[in-house]
Order: C-alpha cells, then structure tokens, then sequence
C-alpha cells in the first residue's frame, strides 16, 4: 500500500523524459501539445478595423496638398501626420526667397524738391543739368536768362516754354541778342502773350551787350564766371532742404561786379540760382544721387578751351 502511495507521488513530480529524435539532440515533450493553437494551420488573428474609402481619400488629398483646411477635408488637425506638417513648413522659406527675387528696386533718391508728383521737364531738369557745371558761353547766358525769368515763372513753367526761349533769342547767342531793337522786343511773344515783361526783355538785351564785352576782355564768358571760384565749384555738402540758402556772400561779390559793369536784375538771388543751375556752386542734398556725380564733373581743367567745353554734360 505504501509502495503504491509513493509510486504515484513520484510519477506526479517527475518531469517528462527527453527522448532523442532523428534530427539531433532536440528535447522533445511527449506529452502534450506546446500551446493551445498546436496543430492549427494557423493561429486565429485579431479582424482589423477597415477604414471606409472616403476617408482613405480625403486623406489622400490633404497630404498630397498640404492644405491648412481641415475642415474641407474631414480630417481633424489632431489627426495630421507629421508629414503633413512637415512639408507645410518647408514651404514658408521658399515664399520668402521668392519675394525677395521679385522685390523691384525703387526710385534714385533725390533732393527733397523733387517729388514722384514733381513735372517730367522739372525732374529730368533735376536730373540731367541742374548743378552740373558749364563752361559754354551761350549755355551760361542762356542760364543766367532762365535764372532771372524766376521773378515771373516757376522752373516747371520755364522748362516747358524751354524750346520757344531758345527760338525767340537765337539759341541765346550774345552776340545775336545784342543787336536786338525794340520792334524785335515787342515781338516776343506766346499767343500774343509777351513772354516775359518788358523790363526783363529789355534787361536781357542790355546783359548780352555786357557779355560780348566781357568776352573781348577777358576772353569768354565762363572764364570770367569761374574766376569768383578759382575755376573750382563750390560743394556745400547740405544734407536738408531747408538748410540750402537763396543767396551767399559769393553771390553778392559777383552781382555788385555785374551791375558795375552794367548788367540788370542781377540781384544776389538771381545770381546764386545762376550759380545753382550753371554748376559753380553745388547745392545737391548729400543723400542725392546727383550730389557725388557733379561734385566728381566740378574738377575744372584751366587748360580747357571753349570748344572743348561743348563736349561736357549739360
């Protein structure tokens, strides 16, 4: 009886014998099946959730465009892959470096005067002539004329009637000019308008009969106007428009000389935009772009002679 109590307790502890098989030393159990899917073909798997089609599209189409609406698409924005965001991003520098390559590039800067609202002949007046110096009799006289018709008409006005000037004096040669008498000054006129007043016709007369003189003393014209500056323009460096003057100590020397020698209206203000416009004096703001390129013009050569002068900028 107790044999039979303790053959049964041993066969229960004992562990089930390896038995060797064809294949090697592999231990094999001969008693029960590994797990509870043995002899299956194949474990049973968990079914899947299947996503319905229109979502699977919807989804498609947001992250082939990248779009920022959600709510056209039916997706949440907790749902965005990273994908998605991923590529958003990286379109935000490429706008940058597309803009700046469009960027256009402004206007030059120039004095305070000229506006974008200023007059076409005014701003190319501004641009091509105003402070760039002249050497040329004819130029200069024709200038010291714009510079006294200011007491009657603004530049703007000046400019425009430009061509006219230029065929009621003969190109402003002095020595044309000179010769005019009073049935050729009444004969200066626009529509039957008188282009300028009578004392200012007849005092252009009386300045082109001193500038003839001037030339057959001195020898020209611009080598008398020059000599007040030691043939150097005077470069005032201003940065504002209020602090341009409308006169100088330089123009008052230079008006009492000519209304010595018997020239009219050629008062302090006239003379120093005389200077202004022929260049003797440059009156650019600094921050012009005009201001560097008439000072580098105003490096006057005492060598230079009349007809070389015409090949200067105007």
């Amino acid at each position: 009886m107790a044999m039979s109590v303790a053959t049964e307790l041993q066969s229960s502890i004992c562990e089930p014998r390896a038995v060797l098989g064809p294949g090697g030393n592999r231990v094999r159990v001969s008693e029960g099946p590994k797990h509870k899917y043995e002899g299956l073909k194949k474990p049973p798997q968990r079914p899947r959730k299947e996503i319905p089609e229109s979502v699977v599209r919807k989804n498609v189409s947001v992250d082939s465009s990248c779009s920022s609406d959600t709510s056209s698409t039916g997706s949440s924005p907790k749902t965005a892959s990273p994908r998605r965001t991923v590529r958003h991003k990286s379109l935000r520098p490429a706008k940058l470096v597309s803009n700046d390559v469009v960027k256009p590039d402004g206007p030059p800067r120039r004095c305070e005067w000229i506006t974008a609202y200023s007059d076409p002949h005014y701003i190319s007046f501004h641009d091509e002539e105003w402070g760039v110096p002249v050497y040329d009799d004819k130029k200069l006289f024709e200038l010291l004329v714009l510079s006294q018709s200011l007491a009657e008409l603004s530049w703007p006005e000046i400019l425009t009637r430009r061509d006219i000037f230029r065929n009621l004096f003969d190109n402003f040669d002095p020595s044309s000019i000179a010769k005019f008498d009073e049935k050729k000054l009444l004969s200066l006129k626009v529509n039957g308008i008188p282009i300028l007043s009578q004392q200012k016709l007849r005092a252009i007369v009386d300045n082109a009969i001193q500038v003839v003189k001037i030339q057959q003393e001195v020898g020209s014209f611009s080598k008398y106007c020059w000599s007040f500056v030691n043939q150097k323009a005077i470069n005032n460096g201003v940065r504002y428009g209020r602090q341009v003057p409308v006169k100088s100590p330089k123009a008052e020397v230079i008006s009492k000389d000519l209304m010595k020698r018997g020239f009219r209206c050629v008062g302090p203000t006239v003379v120093y935009s005389f200077m202004q416009v022929a260049g003797i004096v440059n009156d650019h703001l600094v921050t012009c772009f005009r201001h560097k390129v008439c000072d580098v013009n105003a490096k006057f050569d005492p060598k230079l002679d009349i007809e070389k002068s015409k090949d200067l900028p105007k």
